[in-house]
């Protein structure tokens, strides 16, 4: 088990390495995570049909060669207000227990937890478990359903990681060790050092003093890693993701509060000249031209969301944009927050008005549609400004999406809104053009402005070479780079000896 002095200090991305490590090892490997606290999901296969977990246990998942499914994370929670949240237990959203108050929901959940933790480690050799936060928040150890409670329950071999360029990580590693239990320090096998920057020699003899005093090891130094590929579970990335080489367009993407699946802009990141940055203000797109765009992402509060784009002044900068003939994509929420009109019947995200770029409509339903969805572009992306995909993209220099004509594309839908043509806008002639069938995506007439409910659009490699022609490093080779960083970090033995100490009940 991987847990953390503080949040962010590392936990994920090194659970990831090890179930790559692991893996690599010729080993049956899954990861798990109690519980979750994100708006980044992903859909896998659960007891029910099709369900949601966290993108980081989707992510682990994939570098164990595993199949994902809704046991690896069994709740998650999904922000939707500063004190609210969305309960998703088993991969389905519980309307019960969202309401519930949070310590009393922790006894509820907790049978659900203990069986897929049980099945896993039953199903697989190695079971890589992910802490939260800190496992030494006193004030919430009573109700604790993720860090010592699944420590003890699997008998698991922990490391404690924590972020030393933060500084304190020495008072940070031994405070967290000294406010455990002796029966939870027990399973205290080693600390890691992430994000070190220096010579390390410098740090004798403090690891050694701190071995001293808890009989604890330091088993790694982990030297900082801005660009190890994978995407941040949480909150944005910031600008030294910049690629390579001169800059000829930038995409912005909007970061207002409640932004989710953010961790599908990831493989922009990659693509040679362009330049990814989040906005937050009206100023940060004044500079914009007329190829570069602009990405609403997905949102968990849709009319909340755009309420706080008008409050900065966001929306009219995007309309100017769109104006201008600039690119304006929105994926999900941000489809949603392009057309005329929320409706909300159901009490599910709240009514508003949209930001007109688009002749639609959004009703949200009580049902929640959660799948992997296939698919392909239409063959006439913008009312007769692309031909077929053949070659022959006429316009293509004023539709900057004619490129995805006729490209298939796999992704995943994950929203309560359905999208359809404002009737007394579509009879007076004025019609959203579709380009992805069902619902899922719509262009304005003249072709720039776009809005598909499939995420994961960046991560299809047709995709990114229709529109950049351009390939980026898979998910495998990200996954590689990662055991290969730890297996040179860890202290020789290391890595096996936490599987080789743990108890059989954990492996």
């Amino acid at each position: 088990m991987v847990l953390g002095t503080t949040s962010g200090a590392g936990k994920s991305w090194l659970t990831t390495a090890l179930c790559r490590h692991y893996a690599r090892q010729g080993l049956k490997v899954a990861p798990f995570k109690a519980q979750n606290m994100s708006n980044n999901a992903r859909v896998v296969a659960g007891e029910y049909g099709q369900g949601e977990i966290g993108s980081a246990q989707y992510f682990q998942a994939l570098a164990a060669r595993a199949v994902p499914d809704v046991r690896m994370n069994p709740l998650l929670l999904k922000p939707e207000r500063d004190t609210h949240s969305q309960v998703v237990l088993m991969g389905q959203v519980s309307a019960e227990l969202s309401a519930v108050d949070w310590r009393g929901r922790s006894e509820r959940v907790w049978p659900a937890i203990a069986r897929a933790l049980d099945d896993l480690i039953a199903e697989y050799d190695v079971v890589v478990i992910e802490g939260a936060g800190s496992p030494a928040e006193i004030n919430l150890s009573s109700c604790d359903i993720v860090n010592m409670r699944v420590a003890l329950h699997a008998k698991a071999a922990c490391l404690l990681v924590t972020d030393i360029d933060r500084g304190g990580a020495f008072a940070h590693l031994y405070g967290t060790w000294a406010l455990l239990p002796e029966n939870e320090r027990a399973l205290l096998k080693g600390f890691v050092l992430n994000k070190f920057r220096g010579d390390a020699a410098l740090l004798a003899p403090a690891p050694q003093m701190l071995e001293k005093l808890t009989g604890v090891p330091t088993v790694a130094t982990l030297p900082m890693w801005w660009q190890h590929g994978l995407p941040e579970e949480d909150g944005v990335f910031d600008d030294r993701s910049i690629s390579a080489g001169l800059v000829t367009k930038t995409v912005a993407v909007i970061a207002y509060p409640h932004l989710s699946n953010l961790d599908e802009f990831q493989p922009l990141k990659n693509v040679p000249g362009l330049r990814l940055q989040w906005v937050r203000s009206p100023s940060q797109l004044a500079g914009l031209g007329a190829s570069d765009w602009i990405i609403l992402p997905g949102s968990k509060h849709t009319s909340g969301d755009l309420a706080w784009l008008r409050q900065q002044g966001l929306d009219l900068a995007i309309a100017q944009h769109a104006g201008r003939g600039g690119a304006v994509l929105g994926i999900c929420g941000g489809l949603q927050m392009l057309g005329e009109a929320l409706i909300d019947t159901h009490g599910i995200d709240g009514n508003a008005p949209g930001l007109g770029l688009l002749p639609l409509v959004t009703a949200f339903d009580l049902d929640k549609t959660v799948r992997h969805t296939q698919t392909c572009f239409a063959l006439d992306m913008a009312g007769g400004t692309c031909g077929a995909r053949a070659g022959h993209l006429v316009g293509a220099q004023t539709n900057p999406w004619a490129s995805l004509a006729g490209v298939a594309v796999s992704g995943y839908e994950i929203h309560h809104g359905q999208t359809a043509q404002h009737p007394a806008m579509a009879a007076a002639g004025d019609v959203a053009r579709a380009v992805l069938p069902d619902g899922l995506g719509w262009c304005n007439a003249a072709g720039h402005v776009m809005g598909v409910y499939l995420h994961g659009l960046f991560e299809d490699p047709a995709v990114l070479h229709a529109l950049f022609g351009a390939s980026v490093p898979t998910l495998d080779t990200v996954f590689d780079g990662l055991a290969d960083y730890i297996e040179r970090h860890f202290e020789p033995g290391a890595l096996a000896g936490l599987i080789a100490t743990a108890s059989p009940e954990s492996t």
